[in-house]
């Protein structure tokens, strides 16, 4: 804080500075500053220098201070002489209590709190008052959570559980089990389709040997950019274009299995219910499109991609006389894209259905969606992350509480994402209704909320209106007549009833 000599009411006063000054300087520090940021207004700085006199960090040119009546104006102010965080040693004769720094009972012997490396963050409004607030004693002591590190087998896990629950929460379902047998699906697979990538969101194998021969990449290549193809010396004979097609259909139509696997069949059969809703096919086919063996998206990737060219290419010659080449296109690719292990005549339209809808959005539906993985990678940095937890607060102060979450075993968690069974959330929900330990207001905020984030198994615990409205009982307001009888009788001595009358 620059300091200068000022004027006031016919005296000079050395080494201070106006309040707006103070405002001034402070606002642009704290604006420029990583760990606070542009959203601090200069209201906020003045309550922060409100502070700052109340606890004698500075004080007015008379040497008052205690009182949080700073104003943004032209009051001259000064440093005391000696900082009220460091008071000069003094001995025990006062009777004063020696001040004593918060327990860190969670800290490890050995481990110095200051070398933990903590990801410095752009605050908001309100963690900005939180953290100016702590330093002057407002609010109670916090410590820092240290986290466990995760695996590689750890992250896949994480990357499995939510990208299954994800295709549930979109598909619409109230459990994958009947579409879906979980234990099949590979986290490892999961993970190198989303990270193993090149430029254009192809999968890169690990394992070279899996990958489609040399010969017929240069095929693929050739019609699919046809006639600027740059692998192969192009011959000049007539029906050039249909031997490489003759080719490539030849090598698909022998493998065993299709590219969605068999495994895989049902689920997306139950995608294509959703192709009118054309945003949420797409989100379903991206995620059910990750749980694939790496080499068969990798080949699926590759094959449709030269499908759609091929469809699109006006200067590629037809590829038969009596079909046009769109639906030559499916007829020839469908059934090793999509069929299930027990051959039946309804499958061929079931897979003409989902590979015209992959060809004509396969930029999209190929691609790793970007919300899932971001929401993955943040719950992941979240898990790993040194926190500020506060004395009394069951969760920290980096991330919103979940509603009504309770930890359960590892065993637990295996067996409610294998089943897929909505039995934990509705007992839940019968114990935040039984609840009479909490209170109404609490009970009726908490069933709001679940109502929010599971209105299916809200609705079937609370079908009608009723049905809620009978554990909130409401309470005759009127007095009960016996009662305002009684209170009125010693005003009314003589005043007989009807009753008494007959």
């Amino acid at each position: 804080m620059p300091l200068r000599k000022h004027r006031c009411r016919f005296k000079s006063y050395e080494r201070c500075f106006k309040a707006s000054e103070a405002v001034d300087c402070l606002h642009e520090l704290l604006g420029s500053n990583q760990n606070f940021g542009p959203e601090v207004t200069r209201s906020q700085t003045v309550k922060l220098l409100k502070k700052f006199l109340k606890n004698h960090v500075i004080e007015d040119i008379k040497g008052r201070w205690g009182k949080e009546d700073f104003q943004d104006d032209g009051h001259l102010y000064r440093f005391p002489p000696s900082s009220p965080l460091k008071p000069y040693p003094k001995k025990p004769s006062f009777g004063k209590e020696v001040i004593k720094f918060p327990d860190w009972n969670e800290t490890k012997v050995g481990v110095s709190q200051e070398h933990i490396p903590v990801k410095s963050v752009t605050m908001n409004s309100e963690m900005w008052y939180k953290r100016h607030s702590i330093a002057i004693g407002e609010v109670p002591a916090c410590k820092l959570v240290l986290r466990r590190e995760l695996t590689q087998a750890n992250i896949e896990e994480i990357w499995k559980s939510m990208t299954l629950s994800r295709l549930q929460k979109v598909l619409g379902l109230n459990s994958l089990d009947e579409v879906l047998d979980t234990k099949l699906v590979n986290s490892k697979h999961i993970v190198q389709n989303a990270y193993n990538v090149n430029k254009q969101g192809i999968v890169i194998l690990e394992d070279k040997s899996k990958d489609l021969p040399h010969w017929i990449l240069s095929a693929m290549k050739c019609l699919a950019n046809w006639p600027s193809c740059s692998d192969l010396k192009q011959p000049t004979y007539s029906g050039f274009e249909r031997d490489v097609f003759k080719t490539i259909v030849d090598y698909f139509g022998q493998m065993k299995e299709p590219l969605l696997t068999f495994n895989f069949f049902d689920i997306f059969v139950c995608v294509l219910g959703l192709l009118q809703k054309h945003s949420k096919a797409v989100e379903a086919l991206q995620i059910s499109c990750l749980l694939l063996p790496p080499e068969n998206r990798r080949k699926l990737q590759l094959l449709v991609r030269m499908m759609a060219r091929i469809s699109f290419n006006q200067d590629l010659p037809p590829l038969s006389e009596s079909v046009r080449t769109r639906t030559l296109m499916v007829q020839a690719f469908s059934r090793c894209i999509l069929c299930s292990k027990d051959e039946m005549d309804l499958d061929e339209l079931l897979a003409a259905k989902l590979v015209s809808f992959l060809m004509d959005n396969y930029q999209e539906i190929l691609n790793v969606p970007s919300s899932l993985k971001s929401s993955i990678e943040e719950h992941v940095v979240h898990v790993q992350r040194v926190q500020i937890k506060y004395t009394g607060a069951d969760t920290d102060a980096t991330f919103p509480a979940p509603s009504f979450c309770h930890q359960i075993s590892t065993d637990e968690f295996e067996y409610q994402r294998a089943t897929g069974s909505q039995e934990p959330l509705a007992a839940l929900l019968e114990e935040i209704a039984m609840n009479k330990e909490i209170s109404v207001k609490d009970k009726k905020k908490k069933l709001k909320q679940f109502q929010k984030s599971y209105p299916e198994v809200y609705r079937e615990r609370f079908p009608t209106p009723e049905t809620e409205a009978v554990l909130f009982p409401e309470k005759s307001k009127q007095k009960p007549p016996i009662l305002m009888w009684a209170l009125k009788k010693p005003f009314q001595p003589f005043h007989r009833t009807r009753s008494f009358r007959m």
